[in-house]
């Protein structure tokens, strides 16, 4: 029996690259399937995947959201959608290449043998970035510093969002307790499958910064992060004082 792997895109605004990412990935062997997940894009991103969905069928699926209700939101809709459709394996991925969707192959043998998280991780052998400004990468790899120090998670690359899930892992989640919205989000998912007790690998990818379309990165997306590790440590501290 072939294993049921669904790979989730978030988007919004996406329209210069959607069309390719989604033929790129049914292009690689493995059968993957694909769940975007669009927040209301005003540019007509959803109406590309429609258009596409008639090529597709079966395979190619959507879920379309009022509007941009953050990155965190996406992915939780998107996980549930692919445990009622019995997904065995479930894929995180950008829409604009910065992921290459060749690695969603190596994510997926990281789990098929024996990983329960397996993640693409742009730091463990060292900055393996394409076309960032330093500035960026430096608060980008710093930033995974900062989360190891303060969680102690030994993940190198904790704020990645290039991710493939066993479904036993995301079963074992309550999603109403992941309170960040942002790239923040990313980190409480890794930080509450550490605590699960799953086993979780990285995966050395190189990531290439887009070629198209607008970054959805912000200041306040990164804020909300740094505050949220702060938040996401003090409430363990109190859970295990309360046992």
């Amino acid at each position: 029996m072939t294993d049921k792997k669904i790979v989730i895109i978030p988007t919004y605004n996406e329209k210069e690259n959607i069309d390719a990412i989604i033929r790129k990935v049914f292009s690689l062997d493995g059968d993957f399937n694909i769940l975007i997940v669009d927040d209301g894009s005003p540019d007509g991103t959803a109406n590309i995947v429609k258009q596409l969905q008639n090529e597709f069928p079966n395979r190619l699926n959507l879920v379309e959201r009022s509007g941009k209700l953050g990155l965190g939101t996406a992915y939780t809709t998107g996980f549930e959608w692919c445990l009622k459709n019995d997904a065995d394996y479930i894929f995180e991925m950008d829409a604009d290449f910065s992921h290459n969707p060749d690695d969603l192959i190596r994510l997926y043998n990281a789990c098929k043998n024996g990983a329960d998280v397996a993640i693409g991780s742009r730091y463990l052998t060292g900055m393996n970035v394409v076309d960032w400004p330093f500035s960026r990468l430096l608060i980008s790899y710093s930033a995974s510093k900062y989360v190891r120090i303060i969680t102690g998670m030994k993940i190198k690359d904790s704020t990645a969002g290039f991710i493939c899930y066993k479904r036993k892992t995301l079963e074992a989640m309550n999603f109403n307790n992941i309170r960040m919205k942002g790239y923040g989000f990313q980190i409480e998912m890794k930080y509450t499958a550490s605590k699960l007790g799953f086993k979780i690998e990285e995966v050395p990818i190189i990531f290439i910064d887009r070629k198209l379309g607008t970054s959805k990165m912000s200041s306040s997306i990164f804020g909300e992060a740094m505050w949220g590790v702060l938040k996401l440590r003090l409430r363990n501290i109190k859970k295990q004082h309360k046992k």
